[in-house]
């Protein structure tokens, strides 16, 4: 029952995705979109993937820097290759990357899967802070420009949905209220009922692991550093995305905002609970540029979306050979040691 649930969210996801794509290519000739990917001056994606790598690497070693003050000590290689194998699981299904390169970890070095998931957490916690800041900024920055996109396609898609979360009435308030009470009323008197019991230890103990990895931040000796691969990991995704602009004609006039005005609406796309930001990227970034009179948006975040994507999984390939290697390596030593 548990496969059958896993395959109809595959495919509800990916019919998602191509009900996203379908909306974002419906006005666009792909012949015209061929003819364009064709004309691209492919020599400015090199640094732009070259630029995807450092960034990565920096986020492996922030990554790093969470699981040192669990007592843990491992490499920055090793960090790569789950993060690597985690955003390739991404494209198979959304978020699931997450979840992938915690196991990696817990398959190789053999740190709980609970701490390293708090890790994650707290890692998509900042970067969330750093994208929300950059939306505010480019609101400020030009409110004219930027404003009437951004408050139509983000803020008020947002304001609605927890609008429409929140908007319940008062009664009905209170008969949450009422059944949370008396919930946590039946916990406390049955407390040492649940102490016995497996299922509670092991629930408890797990959500116990996540509060730890979370709080590593508190822990940590090298918050400056921290920090500074923060900064890092967004400057790269800036140069990243700016840089595929002098791929093509119709994009090579824009000015460095503009490349983060790309930046944080891609990254929302990016968001999106669909296979790899498939669709979502292409169609919030395409509108993003008709702000520019740019009517073939699409070619460009084909072009991007594609060959950022391409990059990943390639790496994420590598990676899942080095791990196996790894894995195969741990196994032959330990069969040596036993007695």
């Amino acid at each position: 029952m548990k496969k059958i649930l896993e395959v109809v969210k595959f495919f509800l996801f990916l019919s998602l995705a191509i009900v996203l794509l379908f909306f974002a290519f419906k006005d666009m000739a792909f012949s015209a979109l061929w003819e364009s990917l064709k004309n691209a001056n492919y020599l400015w994606v090199l640094p732009s993937l070259v630029f995807a790598f450092l960034a990565y690497i920096s986020r492996a070693i922030r990554w790093k820097m969470l699981i040192e003050p669990l007592g843990y000590q491992i490499s920055s290689k090793k960090t790569f290759y789950a993060l690597m194998i985690g955003y390739t699981a991404n494209f198979a299904f959304p978020r699931i990357g997450e979840i992938t390169r915690c196991a990696t970890l817990t398959k190789t070095d053999k740190i709980p899967m609970d701490k390293l998931i708090g890790t994650v957490i707290l890692e998509r916690i900042c970067d969330f802070i750093v994208l929300i800041f950059l939306l505010v900024f480019l609101f400020l920055f030009k409110i004219n420009f930027f404003g009437k996109f951004l408050n139509e396609h983000i803020f008020l898609p947002f304001k609605d949905k927890f609008s429409s979360i929140f908007n319940i009435s008062t009664l009905k308030l209170l008969l949450i209220c009422l059944v949370f009470i008396i919930f946590l009323i039946c916990l406390y008197f049955l407390r040492n009922k649940f102490k016995s019991n497996k299922l509670f230890i092991k629930g408890f103990e797990f959500f116990k692991g996540i509060l730890t990895g979370l709080i590593t931040i508190i822990h940590m000796k090298k918050l400056g550093g921290f920090l500074f691969h923060t900064v890092v990991i967004w400057v790269m995704y800036f140069f990243m995305t700016y840089t595929i602009f002098f791929a093509l004609s119709s994009t090579s006039n824009l000015a460095p905002i503009d490349g983060l005005f790309i930046l944080v609406v891609g990254g929302l796309g990016m968001s999106a609970p669909v296979q790899g930001g498939i669709g979502a990227y292409h169609l919030i970034v395409s509108l993003g540029l008709t702000l520019y009179g740019i009517t073939d948006g699409l070619v460009f975040a084909t072009l991007a979306h594609s060959t950022q994507s391409l990059f990943a999984i390639l790496l994420g390939t590598i990676s899942m050979i080095a791990v196996f290697l790894i894995n195969k390596k741990n196994k032959t030593v330990s069969s040596q040691t036993l007695p």
